[in-house]
């Protein structure tokens, strides 16, 4: 694992919870921003596919964190069906920033004041390595689905249309 005292504070609490969790996985400092699935993908080497982006939703009124593959977009109907909500809509950055004490662009699905309803698109499992921002946009962490799962206790649910 990357030394944690050189990691952001943000990171830091992330590898934290790894290291709670019992996961190894190595928090790596990307030279650029890695804000964007896309801009991940490029600076990992990875399919865009493959890169887990946690993106915060009101569901009914409350945060939740939803996993999703960067290979497609999340159809807000489907969502709003798959986690039982009936209004889902982008949360604010400020609430994002509440709920999860990270920046939009790097925001982890661990290390948040409190834990968030996680949700974890299953588009994702079709990958042995995926890659999830890690606190700070700067920050990523590869993972695999099972570990995903150990660390948010995330529900599986389809987040795409057909």
């Amino acid at each position: 694992m990357t030394d944690a005292p050189s990691l952001p504070e943000r990171s830091r609490l992330v590898h934290q919870h790894l290291v709670e969790a019992g996961v190894d996985a190595e928090i790596r400092v990307l030279p650029d921003s890695a804000r964007t699935a896309t801009e991940a993908a490029a600076a990992i080497g990875c399919e865009v596919a493959a890169i887990a982006n946690s993106l915060v939703f009101l569901a009914d009124g409350d945060p939740v964190l939803v996993m999703t593959s960067g290979g497609h977009r999340v159809d807000l109907g489907v969502l709003a069906r798959s986690v039982g909500a009936t209004d889902v809509s982008m949360a604010p950055a400020s609430v994002v920033r509440e709920a999860t004490g990270q920046a939009i662009g790097g925001v982890a699905p661990v290390g948040h004041p409190a834990p968030l309803p996680t949700y974890l698109d299953r588009a994702l499992t079709a990958f042995p390595e995926i890659w999830a921002a890690a606190g700070h946009p700067h920050t990523v962490m590869p993972l695999t689905f099972a570990e995903l799962e150990q660390l948010t206790h995330g529900t599986v649910i389809d987040v795409a249309g057909a």
